[in-house]
């Protein structure tokens, strides 16, 4: 393949002129993506399940300037997943940012939660990269995000199934960047630790804190601060970064003990 030359300064961080989709957003670090990136000027096609959810973010963005749409679907579902990819098959930045997690032992995790976790965290992300990657090689172009975990490469006791997925994830970004770089397409990752979003609120309350005690900021991040990485990650400014798995933690203080 010719080698695509380096954007410009001025291109670097401008999307004018691409359309994104993002999965996930209408909530948590999706709905802080999907902002960010219609700041930098795409045009965005937003997933969700909440159509009022859905309506009220496609008017905020709207508010940029860039045209938006909202589509809902179901990404348990495998067919849910493959409707959302035929919708969207001509986008140039996909972004898989809809996750779920249900921690608990393993003893009692049971067969229904651990196929959800893998369903929507992994078979999701696969199926839309399955129709839209293809699409994005055969222009020469496209950049492909998904949100991994910091958990995927930290084992716990109760988030075994979660951990497992969010691994499966850093595996296949690994082989999608090898199967459709050499075409243009990149394939990058994003591995948070713990971040305060209304959903990690809810189910952990003030054992977000605890958690965000574990780095060397002290604190949990804000949504926004994955978003700005996704960015990045999508913009002509890291097109030398194909196959990474960026990992955002703050510094756990595990990590940098080892």
């Amino acid at each position: 393949m010719k080698r695509q030359p380096y954007a410009s300064l001025e291109s670097a961080h401008n999307l004018s002129g691409q359309t994104a989709l993002v999965t996930g957003a209408t909530s948590g670090i999706g709905r802080a993506v999907a902002l960010e990136l219609a700041l930098a000027g795409a045009d965005m096609i937003v997933h969700g399940r909440n159509e009022a959810r859905g309506a009220a973010l496609v008017d905020e963005l709207k508010k940029t300037g860039v045209d938006a749409r909202f589509v809902s679907s179901d990404l348990t579902d495998a067919d849910g997943a493959i409707a959302l990819a035929d919708l969207s098959r001509d986008v140039d930045i996909l972004v898989s940012a809809a996750g779920i997690w249900e921690f608990g032992p393993t003893s009692s995790m049971g067969a229904a939660s651990f196929d959800r976790q893998f369903a929507i965290n992994v078979r999701a992300p696969f199926l839309l990269v399955a129709t839209i990657a293809p699409r994005m090689a055969k222009r020469g172009r496209g950049a492909i995000v998904t949100i991994s975990s910091s958990a995927s490469t930290s084992p716990a006791p109760e988030r075994a199934a979660y951990g497992a997925s969010k691994a499966a994830v850093d595996l296949l970004t690994r082989s999608w960047a090898m199967e459709f770089g050499a075409s243009g397409v990149r394939v990058n990752a994003v591995a948070p630790g713990p971040v305060r979003t209304a959903g990690t609120e809810a189910m952990l309350g003030d054992k977000i804190d605890e958690l965000g005690m574990g780095n060397v900021r002290g604190s949990a991040a804000d949504p926004q601060e994955i978003a700005a990485i996704v960015r990045f990650l999508v913009e002509p400014a890291s097109s030398y970064i194909n196959g990474s798995i960026l990992l955002a933690d703050g510094g756990a203080l595990s990590s940098i003990r080892q």
